[in-house]
């Protein structure tokens, strides 16, 4: 069973920047979309960034612009750069594929990230 293990989170001032990492115990993202969603207290985690096979990005409305997708197959590991970050964007951040479905209902522990003055 491939393992997700998501850091770089923290607490950040409004239109501050971090950069998330998953690191993957396998090449599962060499052969699938990778993903990240966020979860809210209440909601339902929401895809907000993937990145195919080719390196095509895409982005849900509220991030377009703000947040970039990468990866690196050597390493097995998939970035979320997110800069001008607002408080709305505060919730945990998870990776996984895309649909998340191909790991059978798998989460790694995510990482929060907190935007507050």
């Amino acid at each position: 069973q491939v393992q997700l293990v998501e850091s770089g989170g923290g607490l950040v001032q409004p239109g501050g920047s971090l950069r998330l990492s998953c690191a993957a115990s396998g090449p599962i993202f060499r052969f699938n979309v990778a993903g990240w969603y966020r979860q809210t207290p209440g909601n339902q985690r929401a895809l907000v960034a993937r990145i195919t096979l080719d390196d095509i990005t895409a982005y849900a409305d509220s991030v377009k612009g703000r947040f970039t997708v990468s990866r690196d197959f050597a390493k097995n590991t998939v970035y979320l750069q997110m800069d001008s970050l607002k408080p709305e964007d505060t919730a945990v951040y998870y990776c996984n594929t895309v649909p998340y479905t191909t790991l059978k209902g798998y989460w790694g522990q995510g990482t929060q990230v907190t935007v507050s003055s």
